[in-house]
């Protein structure tokens, strides 16, 4: 059986994502933590509004806030940020980094809805929480999807030679549209991944 490697994200929607792969009993395949590109909240909980809206929505939130460093560039897989203003950032910053691994990426470019920047609502009120909320729950569950399915497509060709496949949930043939579903095949016995993957979520 070959070994089962660990997916990394840093996220800002930090909550969001985590319930999705608890939902899907995935939790211990992904290594997830937020990040911000600017040093404004530091060491301080997310916004009360924020926390009300997810906590309407079933999902705990307890991190605080900490700078995006050098070695995020290095060990995560994915950084995902907000807009273009932290999109620019982040990829100044893993300019400095020798070592960087990371995709960084909009998580907007996930969105179903096409619906690109992810506006920051901390001047607006709690329907714009709502908005946001929203927006990264329809992006954090296609960009799982993604993954996943990615992974599934893989998985053919990383079977060791000569080796007999037990797994019966993964789709001999490529399915045109993946559904969130494919996630359910990645206990640690049944599905190998490719490379640590990391999700860092970044906001300003």
């Amino acid at each position: 059986m070959a070994e089962q490697v660990t997916k990394s994200v840093l996220f800002m929607c930090l909550a969001v994502f985590r319930k999705l792969v608890t939902d899907q009993n995935i939790s211990d395949n992904w290594r997830i933590d937020s990040a911000a590109t600017s040093t404004y909240e530091l060491g301080n909980p997310p916004d009360y509004r924020g926390q009300a809206c997810v906590k309407k929505h079933g999902i705990p939130m307890s991190h605080v806030a900490r700078q995006v460093t050098k070695e995020d560039f290095a060990t995560f897989d994915y950084i995902l940020c907000m807009d273009e203003s932290n999109l620019r950032d982040l990829n100044r910053k893993s300019n400095q980094v020798k070592n960087c691994r990371v995709k960084i990426e909009l998580l907007g470019s996930y969105d179903p809805q096409k619906q690109l920047i992810i506006e920051d609502p901390y001047y607006g009120n709690d329907s714009d929480f709502e908005t946001v909320y929203q927006q990264c729950v329809r992006c954090c569950r296609a960009f799982l999807e993604k993954v996943c399915y990615q992974a599934v497509l893989l998985w053919p060709r990383l079977i060791p030679p000569g080796h007999v496949s037990t797994v019966n949930s993964v789709p001999s043939e490529p399915r045109p549209q993946p559904s969130l579903q494919l996630t359910r095949c990645f206990s640690p016995d049944k599905i190998i991944v490719d490379g640590n993957q990391s999700l860092c979520l970044a906001k300003e």
